[in-house]
């Protein structure tokens, strides 16, 4: 490992990531469609950034069924959060306020829940049982999430092997965050509570890539049944990381699968880059046991320092401390990231635990930035006492916050000693990621009293697999045999019209590139035109390819059609437009054909597209378009021998 030398992204390759011990696994969440929210009956789906009122909470942690605090909540209480929800009164009640009892779960979301567990050949438990997940970042105003694992076990087939499902949750959403800054984080409340499910994978990826495959089938399966949601936020993921002599480091919170391929490099590289730091500092003998720092006020030291973010502190009447760290000269700045060092690691623990949200949040003696000058320096240095391999860390804060940002310096320093520490990481624009909070331990969970069991049968089973589509596998397989092109096998397949196209195929005969076609590109074009395509049906979208097998239907009049299925909100065949008569077309071919051959300096190509275009705009979707071009480029092919 010592001899590795870490690479840039796109240098990485499969045996690279295989050296390191390149290990990920994922936790995939997708809101569920339904109409209701899981423990009440408030309406999902709503997003509205106004609201009617803001509620102020405290967070506090809570012992265990054990007697145990949890190790994240106690962080979370460390950091003295104003906790404020903004309420809207179409999307929230007084469930989600922790003021009355929850209902009884939203059956259609367990269904589906279920359904998406059977695409995958999992175990679906024969008892539901709902527990509680302690979450003190405020993201949830009750202080945990309810939850329920409602299957074990399952598979998805992957290159030449499967990657192993563990388990699969259905769980309430959480808040919005709309900012988060000092002592005062701020929440919407529009999304809490809807439906989701969580699809948890063994860390069966090998590399960057892989963990973004995967994520994409487990995205397709969930979108295939039709009853999932789709767009923004809807679906996220957090990803799992490590390398040998690491440790399972979750990334949250993903919510572009395109950025995960980045974010677990980084992550890798940073697990590689903080073991050889501890390599570093035992070569140094300075281990867990051995570590050694101290703090001290220097507030009157730099009272006079040109350094603007501190000078500006002591203006404001804030505290500046200096925490020395022994023997760790050159370690500060360390990469351990793209562009990023170790620096960041104690810079984001201050950030997150003591609320110092203004960056730069510290500065340290490592720095080859200009930061305090070189006599400020030296003036701290001969006060309290720094030998030559000492390394300085400076921090400003409000006397309430001080003290715990001093702390917590060192405690990310002394960890250093320890390799990479267990930690949930928050996913950045810039494909790195930061520290959001320790890794939660088994203590966060407890069985929830307010709800009981909930029996799953075999009758319930068997009605849900009724509607069950068939694995989005098995429907790209016979798509590419039956020569679907390429680029739609994959829309095709999570298409809530891919049963449609499969009777289209199949019953009607309709040729799989038209009836594809139809189904995927046309709603996109519509889409284009600020139309909104959800309002043609499964059944609309049947009609038209019976239309169309009947010989009633031109394919050219298919978009034609489908807006103004799209502007009446329903489907006749007095809609469909009447195809051009042999006189009609001729009546507009001459009269289209008189007025090109009149631009005489057009070129004659030119002059071919024009009287195209020109034909088809007024027999629009009611005449063969091939037919015309046939027919056009006949003609012009004769005049032009004649001539």
């Amino acid at each position: 490992m010592e001899d590795f030398i870490f690479k840039p992204y796109e240098e990485m390759t499969p045996e690279d990531y295989a050296k390191i011990g390149f290990k990920s696994g994922l936790e995939v969440h997708q809101q569920l469609k339904t109409d209701k929210k899981l423990f009440c009956r408030c309406s999902a789906g709503h997003y509205e950034d106004e609201y009617h009122a803001e509620i102020l909470r405290h967070m506090r942690p809570t012992l265990s069924e054990l007697g145990e605090y949890d190790g994240t909540a106690l962080m979370e209480f460390k950091t003295k959060k104003d906790i404020i929800y903004r309420i809207n009164r179409s999307t929230v009640c007084t469930y989600e306020m922790d003021d009355t009892p929850p209902f009884i779960m939203n059956q259609n979301a367990l269904d589906i829940a279920i359904g998406v567990g059977l695409l995958i050949d999992s175990n679906i438990v024969d008892e539901l049982h709902i527990a509680r997940k302690q979450y003190l970042d405020g993201s949830i105003p009750t202080g945990f999430q309810r939850t329920a694992i409602f299957s074990v076990g399952g598979k998805i087939p992957y290159k030449d092997r499967e990657i192993q499902i563990i388990q699969m949750s259905i769980e309430e959403d959480s808040c919005r965050e709309v900012s988060d800054f000092g002592h005062r984080r701020v929440y919407l409340t529009d999304r809490l509570g809807m439906p989701l499910i969580e699809t948890v994978t063994a860390p069966d990826m090998r590399t960057p890539q892989e963990v973004a495959d995967v994520n994409q089938i487990i995205r397709r399966i969930g979108r295939s049944t039709g009853r999932v949601r789709t767009g923004i936020g809807a679906g996220r993921q957090d990803v799992n990381v490590s390398v040998t002599g690491g440790t399972r480091i979750e990334i949250k919170g993903v919510s572009r699968i395109k950025s995960v391929p980045l974010l677990t490099y980084n992550e890798a590289m940073r697990q590689w880059s903080l073991l050889r730091i501890q390599e570093e500092l035992e070569r140094r003998g300075i281990t867990e046991d051995t570590f050694s720092a101290k703090i001290d006020d220097i507030t009157k030291l730099v009272r006079k320092t040109t350094y603007e973010p501190v000078a500006n502190a002591v203006i404001q009447g804030k505290i500046v401390k200096c925490i020395t760290l022994k023997g760790f000269k050159g370690i500060l700045n360390r990469k351990t990231q793209t562009d990023t060092y170790f620096a960041k690691e104690i810079s984001d623990r201050l950030r997150v635990i003591a609320c110092l949200s203004h960056i730069p949040n510290l500065i340290h003696s490592d720095s080859g930035e200009n930061t305090l000058s070189t006599a400020d320096g030296q003036k701290i240095r001969k006060t309290i006492g720094v030998k030559e391999d000492d390394a300085l860390v400076i921090i400003w804060a409000d006397e309430q916050d001080i003290d715990l940002a001093a702390n917590e310096v060192i405690i990310r320093a002394k960890e250093a000693t320890l390799g990479v520490p267990s930690e949930t990481r928050q996913a950045l624009r810039d494909g790195t990621n930061g520290f959001e909070r320790i890794l939660p331990g088994p203590n966060r969970m407890y069985p929830d009293t307010d709800l009981p069991p909930i029996r799953i049968t075999e009758e319930r089973l068997r009605d849900i697999k009724s509607w069950l589509p068939d694995k989005v596998w098995i429907r790209e397989n016979w798509y590419k045999k039956i020569k679907v092109p390429t680029d739609l096998i994959f829309p095709l397949s999570i298409s809530p019209y891919a049963k449609v196209f499969e009777t289209a195929v199949n019953d009607w005969k309709v040729h799989p590139v038209l009836a594809s076609v139809i189904l995927v590109q046309y709603p996109k074009r519509l889409k284009r035109k600020r139309l909104d395509v959800s309002r043609i049906t499964t059944d609309m979208m049947s009609s038209i390819l019976i239309a169309i097998k009947e010989g009633k239907l031109m394919k050219d009049g298919v978009l034609m059609l489908m807006e103004r299925i799209i502007r009446q909100l329903h489907y006749s065949e007095d809609l469909i437009p009447v195809p051009a008569t042999d006189e009609e077309f001729d009546k507009i071919f001459n009269e289209s054909k008189t007025l090109i051959d009149a631009m005489e300096l057009l070129h004659p190509e030119m002059k071919i597209e024009l009287l195209k275009g020109m034909i088809m705009t007024s027999l629009r979707g009611r005449y063969d378009g091939s037919k015309v071009a046939k027919l056009v480029n006949k003609i012009y092919d004769k005049e032009a021998k004649n001539d």
